[in-house]
């Protein structure tokens, strides 16, 4: 399917948000999506991804969710000092910024003539994110790729955000996808986000632990990367939001 990609700049109430658009060519309309990145902003390889999704017949949009201060435009690179300064990026952003970019970003996509319903996904960082975004009632589908923080509350400048305690505010479908061998969600931490799920009422979820999957096993750069796991991750993916 070929594609068509803009930039966008969303308007928030203090900043504005480069957002890239990815959607099938042509005059259609699809589910619009919207797809956190990793700590590295909006990367070739997130894009390569967002771009996938969007061939599934996905309206795809990729904001930076770091818009203010010095890494606003920046994609940074997959080695220490990117990964210093995308740290460096969360630990200056508070949950409340994070949340009010959400609204201005799910409120650009509803508003957009070929956009028929509301998804949300995200890696990392992103999968927190997403799981957020999974509060807002017009999001229909949540996909959280390894979220980051879900299970001990970590998000950006909080060391608690309470998304796990907010739980019973979903009222999507919800999918939570893990790596077995994810140094930052290991088991323990798992079992703690299903359970609290299940205590607030998300009993009916899916959740995926891949065996043998590390942390950020989709993201295509570096020797983490398992493309096997990644194609069944993303076809699962498209499966749940197309409501199988």
């Amino acid at each position: 399917m070929k594609l068509r990609e803009d930039e966008v700049r969303v308007p928030a109430p203090d900043c504005e948000i480069r957002t890239v658009v990815i959607r099938p060519a042509g005059d259609e309309r699809w589910p619009g999506v919207l797809l956190y990145t990793d700590i590295f902003q909006l990367t070739e390889s997130t894009l390569r991804t967002a771009r996938r999704l969007a061939a599934a017949g996905f309206v795809v949009a990729v904001p930076e969710i770091y818009p203010r201060g010095d890494l606003a435009g920046v994609a940074l690179e997959f080695d220490d000092a990117g990964k210093a300064a995308g740290l460096g990026g969360a630990t200056s952003t508070t949950t409340a910024q994070f949340d009010s970019d959400r609204v201005a970003v799910l409120d650009y996509l509803a508003g957009r003539a070929d956009v028929t319903a509301l998804f949300a996904t995200g890696f990392c960082i992103g999968g927190h994110l997403a799981f957020r975004a999974a509060f807002d009632w017009r999001v229909a589908a949540t996909v959280c790729f390894y979220p980051t923080g879900l299970h001990n509350g970590a998000l950006g400048a909080d060391a608690d955000a309470g998304s796990l305690a907010r739980a019973d505010e979903i009222g999507g479908r919800l999918m939570i996808v893990f790596g077995s061998q994810d140094p930052h969600v290991p088991a323990e931490a798992r079992a703690q986000i299903l359970g609290a799920l299940y205590a607030a009422g998300q009993d009916d979820l899916e959740l995926h632990v891949y065996r043998g999957g590390e942390h950020a096993f989709m993201r295509d750069v570096g020797p983490r990367h398992d493309p096997e796991l990644t194609d069944l991750a993303l076809a699962e993916a498209v499966s749940f939001f197309k409501g199988r």
